[in-house]
């Protein structure tokens, strides 16, 4: 009833979350970034907080007397509407082709964005193709609209069909019209005052980009449900051995509290790795995904419980769990699957490792060429506005580098900059204050490699003949900061969070050597799922690249939920090898977890899925590289590899103790059976 109250007190805070979402690309780089301060400089410029709306009128035949005109009467008549926070039209542009005309209107943002996203729909309504005249509002404005209007729907539907993904999963995994609804209503609760919790931690300066956003709602759904899955199968084995509910819901309790307490640990201390990032947005990711993490894990364990020992066994039917009954089968296929892998163990995980090893190596081909036009798609006005203006001016007109140096030093500059390979030219200049700003059109399409290289051959110059007061900002430099910051945080985090994990693992299982172990296969799955998925793009969905922070959120993902399984897996290995030695111990464990960990991975996996049909690349991306590397790890990894790398070693896993308990591996014969838990 608790939960209940604060879910609905707070329900208000739960859905203004996207109030304080974040979208400029700008609010994710470091202020130490050259790109920041070039920003920072501009703004303090009369109207320099606005965004350009940049007006493209295009025939492919070449623009007539008629288009001509009609753009000249449109531009009036923009003039006359007095639209809020839209500045006077800039001068108009003809290409020298004669195919296209551009002009700028620069609309303020101070009004803030709703505002702005009505001026920038008043201006599209306003100017309309019409008798084959192409007729575009693009620029940062007319970006900033099409990424709010794509993601206007966003939190709604994938809500709902991260729900509905649950519950279809959960109806084929429990069997029963009844028993899902617990899971997935404890879940739903949490994930409300889960999102109450970031707004706050959003409305108080915290990084929330839309794409945290979105995967809050999936990481909620799906580690919720692992938990609750676990719990649930517990219970189930646990009905099998007691007649009392409530003694049996305890005893549930007991034994996999430890399991979910670890798994629900590591996934947060991984996530919170994530404040050592240098990018906002990967940094302001883990407090996010953290926050998510632990309210439904907390509403998990004390609610779920509550609401089970309330209903008792009737939740279960048709499949009622009877004390003392046994598995007639004694869950055959896990009893087969160990039987297999106990025959060859050396040869079952070298040969998996080696075909993960191949998955692993389409990595080296991965591109990450993806930038703010092309993970949209295609069809977006302010993606098609950009193709047409690179189409007929120089190629860098449609995103112009800021170059930004103290007055005295203006000319100097522009020396260097005009000498600099892979510059077009200089159109402009104008103070600012004490400084200069040196407009520049690079000779490369903005966004692609070869202008990347050119801006870091500018800076590079710049700095040594003009000094570290010359800055190269824009939307060129802005790409060029982006991947420099990921790259960072890439080689700081990945291995903070490896070490994170070992330490959880070493604390749990009271051992070296197997978690060792345990950390390699997981990130040997990373490596293999994320290598497939980067060729998939490539080659079946026809990706320009992945986004810059998608290795990391993957690869954080990845990890911590991979290790969730092993924490659920060997936790029981443990337990059993106290009693029956290392060898029945792990046959045992994967009889008796090898469904739960499954249906957890198909579950977890339908979550992530959900982001792959929504119209945006990098939330795409994510969501279908973690959902398959959730389904290699559960079905292939921890059925497989980790089994027999357990098998070949022995008593040798938990170096530098003996064994996990009292009995030795030693021991011989069938694992005895397990109470029924499918």
């Amino acid at each position: 009833m608790c939960w209940l109250l604060l879910a609905v007190a707070l329900g208000s805070f739960a859905n203004r979350l996207t109030s304080v979402e974040k979208t400029d690309e700008m609010s994710f780089l470091p202020r130490s970034s050259q790109s920041t301060q070039v920003s920072a400089v501009l703004r303090t410029a009369p109207g320099g907080d606005a965004l350009d709306a940049v007006l493209v009128y295009h025939r492919d035949s070449g623009l007539t007397a008629t288009d001509r005109q009609r753009l000249d009467q449109e531009r009036r008549r923009i003039v006359a509407l007095r639209l809020p926070g839209a500045q006077q039209p800039g001068p108009v542009h003809v290409a020298p082709d004669g195919t296209t005309a551009v002009y700028t209107i620069a609309v303020d943002r101070k009004a803030g964005d709703d505002q702005l996203k009505d001026t920038v729909k008043a201006l599209r309504e306003n100017a309309a193709d019409r008798d084959g005249l192409q007729v575009r509002v693009t620029g940062a404005a007319g970006l900033q609209l099409d990424h709010a209007e794509i993601f206007s729907g966003v939190g709604t539907t994938l809500l709902y069909a991260t729900a509905l993904v649950v519950a279809v999963l959960l109806l084929l995994t429990y069997r029963s019209p009844v028993l899902w609804l617990l899971p997935l209503f404890t879940v739903g609760l949490g994930l409300r005052v889960a999102q109450a919790a970031v707004y706050g931690y959003g409305s108080n300066g915290g990084t929330v980009s839309d794409l945290s956003a979105g995967i809050l709602t999936v990481l909620a759904f799906g580690a919720g449900t692992d938990y609750a899955l676990l719990l649930i199968s517990r219970y189930r084995e646990e009905l099998r051995v007691h007649a009392d509910r409530h003694e049996a819901l305890a005893e549930a309790l007991r034994r996999s509290v430890g399991a979910i307490t670890a798994s629900a640990g590591t996934v947060v201390a991984g996530m919170l790795c994530l404040l050592a990032a240098e990018l906002n947005s990967d940094r302001g990711l883990g407090p996010v995904a953290a926050m998510g993490v632990t309210v439904v894990y907390l509403v998990t364990m004390t609610l779920l419980p509550a609401l089970l020992a309330l209903f008792g066994r009737w939740l279960f039917w048709p499949l009622v769990p009877r004390v003392g009954a046994v598995a007639a089968n004694r869950t055959a296929l896990w009893a087969r699957i160990g039987a297999t892998v106990a025959k060859r163990p050396r040869t079952v995980w070298a040969g998996t490792a080696a075909v993960l090893l191949v998955m692993a190596a389409a990595l080296l081909g991965a591109s990450t060429q993806l930038n703010p036009l092309n993970e949209f798609p295609s069809s977006v006005d302010a993606v098609t506005g950009q193709k047409l203006i690179a189409g007929s001016f120089p190629a860098g007109a449609s995103a112009p580098t800021s170059v930004v140096v103290p007055s005295e030093l203006a000319a100097r500059t522009i020396a260097v900059v005009e000498r600099t390979p892979g510059v077009n030219e200089v159109t402009a200049t104008r103070h600012i204050g004490q400084r200069t700003e040196i407009i520049t059109v690079l000779g490369d399409d903005p966004y692609s490699g070869r202008a990347l290289a050119t801006v870091r051959t500018l800076r590079s110059r710049l700095a040594a003949e003009i000094g570290s007061q010359a800055w190269v900002g824009g939307p060129t430099a802005t790409q060029v900061d982006t991947r420099a910051a990921a790259a960072r945080d890439d080689a700081v985090i990945a291995p903070l969070v490896l070490g994170v994990i070992l330490l959880i693992l070493m604390l749990l299982l009271r051992a070296v050597l197997g978690p060792l172990l345990l950390v390699l296969t997981v990130v040997l799955s990373f490596a293999a799922a994320f290598g497939t998925s980067t060729a998939f793009f490539d080659h079946v969905m026809g990706y320009a690249g992945i986004n810059p922070s998608i290795p990391l959120y993957v690869f954080i993902f990845l990890v911590a939920l991979g290790v969730d399984y092993n924490i659920f897996l060997m936790h029981r290995v443990r337990e059993e090898s106290a009693q029956h030695g290392t060898r029945i111990g792990m046959l045992r464990a994967l009889e008796g977890t090898g469904g739960v960990i499954t249906s957890a991975g198909v579950v977890l996996a339908g979550t992530f899925a959900a982001l792959a049909v929504l119209p945006f690349v990098p939330l795409a991306e994510v969501g279908f590289a973690v959902a398959f590397g959730v389904l290699l790890d559960a079905i292939v990894v921890r059925s497989l590899l980790v089994p027999a790398l357990v098998l070949d070693l022995g008593d040798a896993v938990w170096w530098p103790r003996r064994s996990a308990g009292r009995a030795s591996s030693t021991a011989t014969g069938d694992p005895s059976p397990l109470p029924v838990t499918d």
